[in-house]
Order: structure tokens, then sequence, then C-alpha cells
């Protein structure tokens, strides 16, 4: 009698009856999504410290693979997989540069949806090293069309995006 299997996240595959997942693209936790990310001599300025704008580039990895850990790829969202072809937009972010990060530090990118409402997302974002909060920040997504303009999200990317409930 075969035993009854886990569901199989985006990207996953089976080897010999073991899920296997692509580790790239972080991990879900309970109250939202963690992604590692080493800090490579291409983010940092002359000093070996990260350059703050990179710390963008940091938080995008955290929401775009949040998004697909969930099953939820931009391309399928451009396509109209879920209804109307839709997108999703930073329209206002919130950073406080807490501590530096340097050359070769290993860094956690956590992401936790604050509201999920039905044309926008108030994500909580910060990335620590270990312990230590380097980078915390409020970002508000807006759910837009192909040509820009605000619209309500489908209700099974919404349903999708719910925070899971413990």
């Amino acid at each position: 009698m075969a035993e009854p299997s886990e569901p199989k996240p985006r990207g996953a595959r089976r080897d010999e009856g073991r899920l296997i997942t692509d580790q790239l693209a972080g991990r879900l936790t309970p109250s939202g999504h963690e992604l590692r990310i080493r800090v490579y001599f291409e983010d940092t300025d002359f000093s070996g410290v990260v350059y703050h704008a990179r710390y963008l580039n940091f938080l995008e990895r955290g929401r775009s693979d949040l998004l697909r850990l969930k099953g939820i790829g931009h391309g399928e969202l451009l396509a109209g997989k879920y209804g109307p072809s839709m997108a999703f937009a930073v329209r206002h972010m919130d950073i406080d540069f807490l501590r530096p990060a340097r050359i070769d530090d290993i860094l956690t990118v956590q992401t936790r949806t604050h509201h999920l409402g039905g044309a926008r997302i108030l994500l909580i974002q910060r990335i620590t090293r270990g312990e230590e909060a380097l980078i915390e920040a409020k970002v508000k997504v807006a759910v837009i069309s192909p040509e820009g303009r605000p619209m309500r999200m489908p209700a099974a990317v919404l349903a999708q995006l719910a925070p899971a409930v413990d």
C-alpha cells in the first residue's frame, strides 16, 4: 500500500520516494519565507561592505522566491493563469539600515505577509546575519495590469498568498 504523499512544491521532484526541493528558492516557514544569501565581491564597495542599493536586490529575491514557493510565478501571472493578466509592483518601501554586511557574510532574508488586501500586499522583510538584524523593511506591493493600472487580485492568488494559520 502506497503511503500518502506530501504536496509537491513547484520546482520539487521525487527521488526514490523522497521529496527533493530546489534550495535556491529558500524555504517556507510558519511565519513566511527565508532565503540564505552569501555576500560576494560584486555586492560590496571598495572596503568590502555591502553597497546600500544591493540590499534591494536581496529583498527582491526574497519576495520573488516567496511567490515561487507558494506556487505563483511572475510569468504565470502575466500570462493570465489566474484570471486577468497581472503583475506585482513595489509601490513604496521604508528601509532601516541598522548594521553593515561584509564580503563572505551569510545572510538570511526573511519575508512575511503583514497585510493581504484586494489590490495590495504589505510585506515585512528583514535581513539578518545570524541573530543580528542588519536591515528592516516595510514593502507595499501593488497589483497592476500590464498597462500599469491598479487592479484587484484574483481570488486564487489571494488564497495562495494567505499566510498559513497554525
